[in-house]
């Protein structure tokens, strides 16, 4: 054999080992197993390309930790005796629940991106607005994902804008919607005989019942809510600020009120609940007679579990209240991204999404479209009480209104701290 024939074998041979390592790689495209078969080697990117059997398959026998807000008894419910069986039994995923705020795990997940920590615990993460522009500037969230789910492209309006955006910042299918929500005040009707019904009449109704109204401080996400209600009705509407380079602008007379408010606030305003559940405990003992909260169903599920009591019932203002679609993404850093995809997905489910709309379970609007249910699953949803303190889904859509860019919430809350909690 020649210097030139030789030369032709080798490469050959290479050629030949070359095309053998294709082909092995082509046998699991998006993973490489390791000695621990719960802590694959995801090869970068390779997780997008992947049918959805693949995912489905990776997921198999996988532990997923979805960490979210822990202050509903009936979400938590949901959740660990609803969901965790269901996706045991659909992909043979262990669904773990871990109640953590959302500002607490963004600003965990921002830790572990800072420290280069390309494997964390947290596979799923229950987020949206603020939190949502937060984690998308600091890039710590996975995908975009949402076209992989079967749910998402079977029953999802990809067309909706509170699916498009998310408090104005394009989701981009980073996150999968989860649930619709509407913001609504509770009352005790065995104390209140006749709500208000505007800002105006709130006012005047707290100067005749001292102590017996107050709202959470705006770190907790129902009292920076409600203060953007505030806003909305005291200068002029939602519409100035869904422009894209809004601003703000002169905030006085939002202080304006809430300060005329704080003498006849529970304490007297000298202090606020640090969270929703802290004002719910003030309503459920009678300490003041007033909540508030998203989840239309809330004021109902609440009745069901003996907390409020019987006589509660719901109300929106006339100016309207706002509504909200939140929202589940993944991190950057999830150790379990096929699993994740699994459990989002079954959460999308007509079945879970029925499930979470039947106030026995959850009780909030669905995210997905009901005009792309079958018969069944409409006449199902037909059959549901929404509960005695829920008000009529035509109520609800007439005074609903949207939210606004994340940036405007954030520089409201910090103008509270300042124009009201801080004198």
């Amino acid at each position: 054999m020649n210097a030139r024939q030789q030369t032709i074998r080798i490469l050959v041979v290479m050629l030949g080992l070359l095309v053998i390592l294709l082909l092995a790689a082509c046998n699991n495209p998006f993973k490489a197993k390791t000695a621990n078969p719960d802590k694959p080697l995801e090869v970068p990117g390779s997780l997008s390309d992947a049918s959805w059997d693949e995912i489905v398959a990776d997921a198999q026998g996988k532990t997923v930790n979805i960490y979210m807000w822990g202050g509903s008894d009936a979400i938590n419910r949901y959740i660990d005796d609803y969901m965790a069986p269901m996706v045991k039994q659909q992909y043979d995923v262990t669904l773990k629940r871990t109640p953590m705020n959302a500002p607490d795990f963004i600003n965990k997940l921002q830790v572990e991106k800072q420290a280069n920590k390309q494997e964390g615990v947290i596979d799923i993460i229950w987020i949206n607005g603020e939190n949502f522009l937060t984690a998308k500037q600091a890039d710590i969230l996975y995908g975009p994902f949402t076209n992989q789910l079967p749910n998402f492209n079977d029953y999802v309006d990809q067309n909706d804008p509170s699916i498009l955006y998310d408090f104005g910042l394009a989701t981009e299918g980073y996150e999968a919607p989860w649930g619709k929500v509407q913001f609504t005040f509770a009352y005790d009707s065995a104390k209140v005989a006749n709500p208000p019904k505007t800002f105006e009449e709130l006012l005047a109704w707290t100067k005749e019942n001292p102590g017996r109204f107050t709202y959470p401080a705006v770190q907790d996400f129902t009292g920076s809510a409600f203060i953007r209600h505030v806003l909305y009705n005291e200068t002029g509407g939602y519409e100035q600020y869904l422009k894209e380079d809004s601003t703000l602008g002169d905030t006085s007379k939002v202080w304006e009120y809430l300060n005329a408010l704080k003498p006849n606030l529970w304490r007297n305003g000298t202090t606020y609940p640090e969270n929703l559940a802290k004002l719910d405990q003030l309503f459920a003992s009678g300490e003041v007679w007033i909540t508030m909260g998203y989840n239309e169903a809330r004021a109902s599920n609440m009745i069901t579990d003996g907390i409020f009591p019987e006589t509660t019932r719901s109300f929106v203002m006339e100016s309207g209240t706002i509504g909200n679609t939140h929202f589940l993404a993944i991190p950057f850093n999830a150790p379990q991204k096929a699993g994740a995809l699994a459990v989002i997905n079954a959460l999308l489910s007509p079945e879970a999404q029925i499930a979470k709309y039947n106030p026995k379970q959850w009780g909030e609007g669905m995210a997905i479209d009901v005009n792309r249910l079958n018969d069944v699953d409409k006449q199902q949803i037909a059959a549901i009480d929404p509960g005695v303190a829920t008000l009529p889904m035509d109520v609800l859509s007439k005074y609903r209104l949207p939210e606004i860019s994340a940036k405007h919430v954030e520089q409201l809350n910090e103008e509270w701290l300042t124009n009201v909690a801080g004198r």
